[in-house]
């Protein structure tokens, strides 16, 4: 694995995440190059909308679609779907890898593997033998693409707070309500929506939520805005609205009113992903920090020597070999059949928070330069700070840790 950590990965997950990383130099890298105006111009980038632009979408695709067939989009779905069933560990580690390798500047590699938010995963387990025939296959070849809606204007760190509503009609329910943060709505084929079935049960906690799978060309369904941040004209987030939007019982996925197990599942996936991403892009940062301090000169000596700029550094590689043995054992313990709820909140949160420190001393060593467009050390940053908040902010992990902590589980 590496001189840093005393034991290695499986040979099977070792192989995978160098073949991950070769796809990513055949087929990312290259896109890149080729389309570099275009994915790197954020007015050519989005439509008026703030949409991605069909040229980019299209590019999207591509990244899909050859990673299904050289067969790393699937790694870690469940073999019962017809992916690799490589679980948790393996997951972790290729994402580490992708994001060490390719740093803020080449975004495209986010769609080398399967996220649980745009692609299958084994939140499609609990999908209807229809939807098994007409829908998956398209998702995992990577030709379809799908987004995840749970969060609402008033749900959002408590998405028991959910106010989308699916009313029984005769043969299947209409859905009225609003979504917000759906990562891609505005290029995916199709969303899970999370909606209250039980309003009684809703309110006291106890189920009374359903998950649906509905086309985002049903009638009913719109895509209201895209949300723009960071000072961007675009962006993949985007707030939606249903009006009576009809779905049939082929479309829920899993048992009615236990929906929302179904997003917490996907919660937990994310957050295996987001530990993942945050200590590779801080190991690109921090790596590119140290490149840049033995070149770059200031009064005589090259700013490595200043122990003003070699400390900080020291400080951040700390904490970033600290949340990568974080990610490595709470991917395990899930491997293993172990819940790891304190164990994965903890990388979670730890690995985020170390990572806008890293990237934010990356940048402060390159001094100005660091700001520029062509390092993309800003986009990793913004990246980071945004996962900060992404599948359960800091604060509500803290409050899960600690709530664990209260019912006994003090193994540390």
């Amino acid at each position: 694995m590496s001189d840093a950590i005393a034991f290695g990965l499986p040979e099977d997950i070792e192989a995978v995440r160098e073949g991950v990383e070769a796809f990513v130099r055949a087929e990312v890298f290259p896109r890149h190059e080729e389309h570099a105006e275009l994915l790197d111009d954020v007015r050519l980038r989005y439509r008026e909308n703030g949409a991605y632009a069909p040229e980019v979408v299209a590019v999207i695709r591509e990244i899909r679609m050859a990673s299904a067939k050289a067969g790393y989009f699937n790694l870690a779905v469940p073999e019962s779907l017809g992916g690799g069933g490589l679980g948790f560990l393996a997951y972790y580690a290729a994402w580490e890898r992708i994001y060490h390798l390719c740093g803020g500047a080449r975004w495209l590699a986010q769609f080398a593997i399967s996220h649980w938010a745009f692609g299958p995963s084994q939140v499609l387990e609990r999908i209807t033998e229809r939807a098994r025939r007409e829908v998956l296959p398209g998702m995992m070849a990577g030709e379809t693409m799908m987004c995840f809606g749970m969060s609402e204007p008033d749900a959002g760190s408590d998405a028991t707070m959910i106010r989308t509503r699916a009313e029984a009609t005769d043969g299947g329910w209409r859905i009225s309500g609003r979504k917000i943060w759906t990562t891609h709505v505005p290029i995916a084929d199709w969303m899970i929506v999370l909606a209250v079935t039980d309003p009684d049960a809703a309110a006291k906690r106890r189920g009374g939520i359903s998950a649906f799978l509905v086309p985002t060309d049903a009638e009913g369904f719109q895509v209201e805005s895209v949300i723009t941040m960071w000072g961007e004209p675009g962006g993949p987030e985007a707030e939606s609205v249903f009006d009576e939007v009809r779905v049939e019982p082929w479309q829920l996925v899993g048992e009615l009113h236990q929906g929302f197990a179904i997003g917490m599942l996907g919660v937990s996936l994310g957050r295996v992903y987001n530990s993942a991403r945050s200590v590779g892009l801080a190991r690109w940062a921090i790596e590119t920090a140290v490149s840049y301090s033995q070149q770059r000169e200031a009064f005589g000596k090259v700013i490595a020597e200043y122990q003003a700029v070699g400390h900080p550094l020291a400080d951040a590689a700390t904490e970033i070999h600290a949340a990568h043995l974080l990610g490595l054992n709470a991917s395990r313990l899930l491997d293993q059949g172990h819940r790891a709820i304190k164990e994965l909140s903890m990388a979670k949160s730890y690995s985020v928070q170390a990572g806008v420190r890293a990237v934010d001393r990356a940048i402060q060593t390159h001094g100005a330069i660091g700001f520029t467009n062509e390092l993309g050390l800003t986009e990793a940053y913004h990246t980071l700070r945004l996962i900060n908040v992404a599948d359960g902010t800091n604060e509500i992990l803290a409050r899960t840790i600690f709530a664990r902590m209260l019912r006994g589980d003090l193994d540390l």
